[in-house]
């Protein structure tokens, strides 16, 4: 046999005693209703169902009370609560397949591109990556450091060995030449 913290009672076996149980949640969990209403109050947008939520995180608190009482209370009733408002949210979020004839209304877009687009996308990688390959050398590498790479003018300019002016003036020059190449009358030029 164990002792539930803080009291000294008894737990026998893998269970607490429903005395002790009643005890405990009257003593530790009871007082942080107003507290519990606050954070239901403030994460659930339903203001009606706030009630229910309580009373569903007590019912789990006690249910997850009788094989053993937590210690401390407070951080479990509030993950209690923050548990079920994620449960309550992804049930929201379900819609029974039953309840739709044709799946195409439910208007879900698949997380793949279709051919077309994946085709398309492939051609516009390749075009993109064709007309990099026609800037100039330092430009190319500006370019890709920094809108590829997402690094910094300063942290261009320490990689590159030049000063943040040029890093500018390639990055400039770079996407000017781009566009040129990819949307205008450019075809041949190399910048």
């Amino acid at each position: 046999m164990s002792e539930i913290p803080e009291t000294g009672r008894e737990i026998r076996g893998a269970g607490v005693s429903p005395q002790a149980l009643d005890d405990w949640f009257a003593r530790e969990v009871l007082p942080l209703e107003p507290q519990l209403m606050q954070f239901l109050h403030h994460n659930w947008r339903n203001k009606a169902d706030i009630a229910d939520l309580r009373q569903d995180v007590y019912v789990r608190i006690y249910e997850a009370a009788q094989k053993q009482i937590p210690s401390p209370a407070r951080p479990f009733v509030f993950a209690v609560a923050r548990n079920l408002l994620i449960d309550r949210l992804r049930k929201a979020q379900v819609v029974p397949i039953e309840a739709v004839a044709d799946v195409d209304i439910l208007g879900f877009a698949s997380d793949a591109p279709n051919p077309e687009r994946s085709l398309a996308a492939r051609d516009e990688l390749r075009r993109l990556q064709g007309a990099l390959e026609r800037l100039a050398p330092r430009c190319r590498e500006a370019f890709v450091l920094g809108r590829i790479q997402g690094l910094s003018r300063t942290e261009i300019a320490a990689r590159m060995g030049v000063s943040e002016d040029t890093v500018t003036e390639h990055l400039t020059k770079g996407m000017r030449a781009l566009a040129n190449i990819l949307y205008g009358d450019d075809h041949g030029r190399t910048p």
